[in-house]
């Protein structure tokens, strides 16, 4: 039996899916724990269902994916719109640091990964999708560059990076207390036990909790016209970089786009209505993972399941060696480094927001330290995703 639903059928879809999601994860604390998205939860059930009814026969449906590649642009859209020197420049010479030690940690992931699926007789492309990728991209750039992996001939590209994503938030937060409190214990720092300091920072760039308010009609629809006049503008740089016969996601126009506009407001001291570009941005990410998730075929990981399995956990001891081998004495091999190295267990494994919560584990336990709460969201929101897809885009082209 076959199904084919239409744009709006299909929309309609997502969004159940998309709250069955939010319902199941605010059933089960141990999915909050980890940070993982509804969108990841809905999709990834959605999916197993379609498993079932593939290797069951029962049926089969088509979805009218459309609106899949709009949202992906907008949501990378506002990243770009993220992208401040201002902001960079404010942070400090820690902001830069860590930033840096990001930048490395990406080209190590890819390096480990391409050389892992050499070893197993893989496409070296492969190796991408359990790299940086999933790793410091998270769902959103697995179900941008697993898509387009694809469309170069790389079999299950898609469904690689998006559950080694998944593999990803569940051990980076496994990992950072363990690699903080070795680090502590180890070395014996000295810690800040403020009891009395109940103060929590914002979980910046957690698209999927309610944490903004729309101003007004007028502000929001500022900023739909700046991501879609960012948009039009960015497909036509990037008609312009095809030229080249290089290798880039279709969105990487729009984000540069997006970046030299926000310079240009800040250049001329204007405000840029970053709430709620922010916020269409969010949106725009919660419907399009949805969407990818629920496109995945995971029948596609059965013959990879020992490759891919050995090169996860590869990837999972290369972050925790990272972390408590460079971030710590790079950041200044005290309690606040013993931070930064917890973060960098989240972040290089997840997403921000699980960086945010190895920190709040450990500082509520040790004592809250400011400089981290303020360097990771930066680096992490603002900056590494603009970084890790060019990098991404260049082993792209070298490998290809």
């Amino acid at each position: 039996m076959e199904f084919n639903l239409d744009i709006f059928k299909t929309m309609a879809l997502v969004s159940i899916v998309f709250y069955i999601g939010k319902f199941i994860r605010n059933k089960f604390s141990i999915i909050r724990k980890y940070c993982i998205p509804p969108s990841v939860v809905g999709g990834f059930i959605f999916a197993l269902l379609i498993l079932l009814f593939k290797i069951t026969g029962i049926a089969t449906l088509n979805l009218d994916i459309t609106l899949q590649n709009i949202f992906m642009t907008a949501f990378f859209t506002s990243i770009g719109f993220t992208a401040s020197f201002k902001v960079l420049k404010k942070g400090g010479i820690k902001v830069v640091t860590y930033l840096c030690l990001a930048v490395l940690l990406v080209i190590l992931q890819n390096i480990l990964g391409v050389s892992l699926a050499s070893l197993f007789h893989l496409p070296t492309l492969l190796g991408l999708c359990t790299a940086s990728i999933p790793m410091v991209g998270g769902h959103g750039t697995a179900g941008s560059f697993g898509p387009m992996l694809e469309d170069m001939g790389v079999t299950g590209a898609a469904t690689v990076s998006v559950a080694s994503a998944t593999f990803g938030l569940i051990m980076g937060s496994i990992i950072g207390g363990l690699v903080a409190r070795g680090l502590i214990h180890n070395h014996k720092l000295k810690t800040i036990k403020d009891e009395n300091s109940e103060k929590q920072p914002d979980e910046v760039g957690d698209y999927n909790e309610e944490n903004h308010n729309i101003l007004s009609f007028k502000r929001l629809m500022n900023g739909a016209c700046l991501l879609f006049f960012a948009m039009g503008l960015g497909s036509i740089l990037s008609d312009l970089i095809e030229h080249l016969e290089l290798t880039f996601p279709s969105y990487i126009g729009a984000m540069i786009v997006a970046a030299i506009i926000r310079n240009v407001y800040d250049f001329g001291k204007k405000d840029i209505v970053e709430k709620e570009i922010e916020t269409l941005g969010g949106l725009s990410l919660s419907f399009f993972l949805t969407m990818a998730l629920m496109g995945l075929r995971l029948w596609e990981l059965f013959d990879l399941a020992f490759p891919l399995i050995v090169m996860l956990i590869s990837q999972t001891l290369l972050v925790g060696f990272f972390a408590y081998s460079i971030t710590y004495r790079v950041m200044g091999k005290n309690y606040e480094a013993a931070v930064f190295a917890s973060a960098t267990c989240g972040f290089g494994m997840g997403a921000t927001p699980n960086a945010i919560a190895n920190m709040d584990e450990l500082t509520n336990r040790y004592g809250f330290v400011h400089t981290p709460y303020f360097v990771v969201p930066i680096v992490g929101c603002l900056f590494i995703d603009f970084v890790n897809s060019a990098i991404i885009t260049i082993f792209v082209n070298f490998f290809k």
